[in-house]
Formats: C-alpha cells, structure tokens, sequence
C-alpha cells in the first residue's frame, strides 16, 4: 500500500470518526432532557413515606413497595370493629378523624392525630435511610383497650415474601430483606387479613421499627431528632414559619405513588382520588399550581408535577380537565392555562434548562390548542368539545362542561349564558380566559427565547399581541373595569369575579387603568373589598348570599391570580393588603383544626361552617396553600413574577 493511500485512510477514518461523534452528542442531546427527568422521579420514588393513596397511616417503602400498615381494633361488642383505610379529607361522613401534623417531603418525619370512636392516639414516624420507626401515643383510651394491628404487605403486585415469626414480621424482596419488631410483646390474634401481621394492645406508649433492635427510647429519640430537624428548616421563613409549615404539610401528606403509572405526584387531596380510579387524579390547573407550592423547597416534586399533567397534551392535544385511573380523562375540555406561567415561575427559581427542554413543545401544542378550539368571534370563550360514544362524561359539549373548563364549575357569571353547540363554546367573551390566554402567551415566549427558539417566541408574541388587542375593547372606560361581552347579543355582563382583574396578570391595563380597577372595585366594600378576601362573585351579586361553592366562596387560586397581576403595576397598597388578608384567611383555619381547605366562606372566613355540607369545601386541598404562597412573596421569600427572565445573565442558567 502507497504513503499516499494510508495517508487517505487516516483522514477518512478521523472524518468518520468525527461525524460519529456529532451524531452521538446529537442523540444525547435530544435524550438529555428527559434522562434527567427519568432520573429525578426514580430519586423521588425512594425510601420510606406515606406513598399509599388509601390510608395516611400506611408507611412504604420505594421502589420494593413494602408497607408497613396501622390497623385500628375496637375490642369491645360493636359492628366496625376495625379501622383499615384512613383519609385526612372527606367528602361524607367517615368513621375516623385525622388531624394531621408536620410531614417532610422524603417522610424523615410525619405526624398525625387519629380519633376513632372515643380511641385518640398520636402517631409519629421517622425514618433515615432504609430504617423506619413508628411511635403510639395513646391520648384517650376506653376502658376496655383497643388492639393495634401491624400488617406487612407486598402493595402493587410487587414481589416479596412476607412470613410471621413469633414476635417480627420477616420481608425478602429481590433485593432486601427486613425484620419488623414491635417494643411491646404481641398478642396472639389471628385476624382476616391478607397479609401477614402482628397485634399489639395500646394502653401505653409504644414503638415499632425496622432493622436492628431499638427499645422505646432510643425510637423516641430518633423521632425527635428527625422532628427537629424538620422544625429547623422552617424556621428559615421567619414570623411566616407556619405559613411555610401548612404548604409543606398540604403538600407533603397528598404526595403518592401512582403505581399503574409509576410515578410520584401531589393529586389535589387523597379523597378525590377514589372517585377517579382509586389510583390518582390530576386535575389541570389545580396541578400545576401543586407544582408551584411544591417548588419552595423541593425541586424535584415540583418538576414531577408539571411535567406528569403536562403529559396529558400527547394524547388529548391539550392538558385535559382531569386524568384519572383507570384511562378516565376529559378530552371534551381543558382547563385555565396556567401551565407555562407555573413554569417559567419554577424555572426562576431553579436555572434548569432541561426542564423546560423536556415540557416546552407540549405547552406550545396546547398553547395553539386554544385559538383552535375556543375562539369566538375574535375573543376566546370556555367551552366543550363534541366527543363521539363510547365517550359517557355527561358534562361534555353542553353548558356545564364549558364551566367545567373555567374551573369556575357553577360560577353565576355563567348563568343564562347560551352554550352554542355547532362552535362547542359559550357564547361569552370571557376577560378571564383571554387575559390568561395572553399571559400564557407571554410566558411561553420567554421561555421559548431562553431555549433559542426564536421563530416559536415571534408566533407566541404576535398571537398575544392579537389578543391583548381585543381585551382592551372589553373595557369601560366609565366603570374602570373590564367586563365579558356576550358573543350573541353585544351585550356587556355586569356580573363580575375576581377574573375580572386578570388584564393585570396579562400586562395589558395600563397604570391608570390598574389604579382605576383597584379604587373602584378591589377597595369598593359592594363589591369585593372586606375582612375576608377576594369572594368569588360580587358581594352585591344575588348569589353571593348563597355560599355555594363558586357563588361567593374565597378560593386561593383566584386571590392568587389577582395577586400576580398586581405585581405587575405599583399596587403597594392593595399587594400588601391582598398579602395580609389571604394568609389571614390560610392561618386563622390551620392554627385552629390543622386545616388547608378548598375554599372558604365569604362571609364568616371558616373553611367550613357548622351545619354546612362537607362537600363543599374539601379540608386538605393543597392549592388552599397559595392563600400562604401570596404572604411569603410578599415578605421576598419567593421571587416575584413581575421581572423578565429573558435578560438574565446566561451564567445563572444551568443545562
């Protein structure tokens, strides 16, 4: 072979070579992203925590999926002797009350109150790696004492073997193996269970634990030193100390592993799951806001959030009002869009490129979505897509599933408003939707310009340009405010909500504007100014008065809402009042019962009124943390909205 010809070869071989290197770091980019998320929930779904939709008192450890169950057993002559699942929330009357306590996000620490019957125990857990601890405290007891029952069970058709010895319960999974041991001797009783277990009677403080024997003080000392640890992070949000603590808490204990799924996600709260398939519900914007509350301190279940409802776009085109077990979805309608606003919220706080990498080009899917499907004579309206049987939601392409869509679900802004089935919508220029439309518009941009998509930013901008145009016509200029316009008649609605405000989160008020919106209405005690703050209809409102649900109740996603917007303008005063008022509200009802609801009432400020139904307003619903999100912005503990992402010095985004 000539100098020449292996000369040729070497430079073809070097050429390969590179090419074969631009290609792989080209796959890899394109897998990068998601890698990382993959990585991010097998981290999450580790270690011990109330993982278990169906009992609070269910401890699990991931990814074997061994759980450690608390069973309650009334030993005297009664037709419920036993208290298997266990909820915090409820929609009917249940047997058990649960109160519950501090609960750190890797479930180093939980605590809660059980009351049953006249049975009234404390129940801690710590754990630290792969060791858990238990702890009962008994606070009221009958006469007759009750039995505790420690079941060890395999949840999720995962594998392993459990076998009782005579005082331990002994786990093999394919990877582990465990001893569970209580402080006090068994009992011998053999109860209908289908796993394996071990029953103890409660008439004095005990202890249970995995791994290496431990007497009662040295679990209690873990348990403290784990409590402490807790209580020490929380003390970094000052006088907002518990404010933090109820969003943690809320947060923290609607936290689960969806098996069929595999994944782990904060539905709404763990009752709401069992209407959706038992397994888990996500309901859209309530979800994305979980993301936001979840993101003050833990990264990683704020991504696991958004990027879990945010998968909805692949299948439906848009993030459905729900998805639940069991292949339950809305693919008739959406809700609020108020996804990419979380995100670029989250991404402020975190600098993580990949994040959005991986949630970008479905938020832009479902971001053209809406013009599509919702635009109504150059307004977008809610609405209610046609879907064919086998299709049984009875909501949809009617009136009510157009509601649905606002998440407003009987507000009385809606009523008497036509729902025109050959445009699938409501025959409403809505100020709410649009003005959330606009501002989805503008945060996506950003994000957008962040990932060098600079064609998608000019599409984004151009569309809320468009939209922006037509909100400004929906204002009066004699009444300072923007009012929805009915799409059939011309006529403008005088019936107005705290979604009225939301040209503030869409930028599109002026300050004069602004100013005129906030003296005349947010201050105007006829209409929404009072003790408690914001109601969700006008005071002056003839439904107000009801208290039903959307009519007149307060609910932190709108406060919440608002409460952006006006950080977009010099609204000291009203921020500060809104601020003060919301963790008012939040922490009048979480120092009293433990309590972060759903809603709240107008008028008396209770989460729930004596006499009033349960369903009303559900206990532990975590977007009632906002309510405390709004304080800690306020007091610079969360990074404002109000500045743009786009500027910021490069060295501070990570890939």
């Amino acid at each position: 072979m000539t100098t020449t010809l292996k000369h040729l070869l070497k430079i073809n071989e070097r050429l390969l070579l590179v090419l074969f290197t631009l290609y792989t770091v080209g796959i890899s980019a394109q897998t990068r992203p998601q890698e990382k998320y993959d990585s991010t929930q097998r981290k999450l779904a580790t270690g011990w925590n109330t993982w278990n939709t169906k009992s609070v008192l269910s401890h699990v450890l991931l990814p074997e999926g061994l759980a450690v169950n608390l069973i309650f057993k009334d030993s005297r002559i009664t037709e419920d002797p036993l208290l298997t699942d266990t909820y915090i929330s409820q929609k009917s009357k249940r047997p058990e009350t649960i109160t519950p306590g501090l609960h750190a996000h890797n479930g180093s620490y939980t605590e809660l109150v059980l009351q049953w019957k006249d049975i009234q125990v404390k129940i801690e857990s710590a754990s630290n790696g792969r060791d858990l601890v238990l702890l009962i405290t008994p606070i009221a007891l009958p006469a007759r004492k009750p039995t505790l029952i420690v079941e060890a069970a395999m949840l999720w058709n995962k594998s392993g073997v459990v076998k009782k010895l005579t005082e331990h319960l002994e786990i093999t999974t394919p990877t582990s193996s465990f001893l569970i041991s209580g402080t006090l001797p068994s009992t011998n009783e053999n109860l209908p269970f289908s796993g394996a277990h071990l029953s103890f009677v409660i008439d004095q403080p005990s202890g249970f634990y995995t791994g290496k024997e431990k007497n009662l003080k040295e679990i209690e000392e873990i348990i403290q030193q784990q409590r402490n640890a807790l209580l020490a992070e929380q003390t970094k949000f000052g006088k907002y100390a518990d404010t933090f603590t109820a969003i943690q808490s809320v947060i923290a204990w609607n936290t689960i592993y969806e098996a069929d799924k595999n994944r782990v996600v904060t539905p709404v709260s763990r009752f709401w799951n069992t209407f959706f398939g038992s397994s888990g519900v996500l309901f859209c914007w309530d979800t994305y806001f979980g993301a936001y509350l979840a993101s003050i301190d833990n990264k990683a279940l704020a991504y696991a959030n958004v990027v879990e409802v945010t998968k909805g776009v692949k299948q439906h085109g848009m993030v459905p009002n729900y998805v639940g077990g069991s292949g339950l979805a809305s693919p008739d309608r959406s809700q609020p869009p108020v996804g990419s606003i979380v995100v670029k919220e989250i991404f402020r706080k975190y600098r993580e490129k990949w994040f959005l990498e991986v949630v970008f080009d479905d938020l832009l899917v479902w971001n053209r979505w809406w013009p599509k499907h919702r635009e109504n004579a150059g307004f977008l309206s809610w609405g209610s897509d046609y879907m064919p049987p086998p299709y049984d939601d009875d909501a949809s392409h009617n009136w009510q599933g157009a509601a649905y869509e606002s998440g407003l679900d009987n507000s009385p802004m809606y009523e008497q408003v036509p729902f025109n089935k050959k445009k699938n919508v409501m025959e409403l220029a809505d100020v709410g939707l649009t003005s959330l439309y606009i501002a989805d518009c503008k945060a996506l941009a950003e994000i957008a310009q962040i990932l060098g998509k600079e064609k998608e930013a000019r599409e984004l901008n151009q569309r809320g340009a468009l939209f922006s145009k037509s909100l400004k016509s929906l204002w009066n200029n004699q009444k300072g405010f923007f009012y929805n316009k009915r799409t059939d008649t011309n006529e403008y609605s005088n019936r107005i909500s705290p979604t009225n405000f939301y040209p503030l989160l869409a930028g599109v008020a002026t300050q004069k504007e602004a100013e005129e919106m906030i003296s005349k209405h947010y201050f105007n005690e006829e209409e929404f100014y009072g003790e408690w703050m914001i109601p969700s209809i006008a005071r002056n409102d003839p439904a107000f008065t009801q208290q039903d649900y959307w009519r007149g109740r307060i609910w932190a996603p709108l406060n919440f809402l608002v409460y952006l917007g006006m950080r977009n303008y010099k609204l000291d005063y009203a921020r500060n009042d809104l601020a003060t008022k919301s963790d008012s509200l939040l922490m009048g009802n979480f120092r009293n019962s433990k309590s972060v609801h759903e809603n709240y009432h107008g008028i008396s400020g209770e989460g729930l009124k004596q006499g009033e139904l349960l369903n009303k307003s559900d206990s532990y619903y975590h977007w009632g943390g906002l309510l405390g999100l709004i304080a800690l912005m306020e007091a610079g503990y969360v990074e404002g909205n109000e500045k743009s992402l786009v500027n910021t010095p490069k060295t501070r985004v990570k890939n």
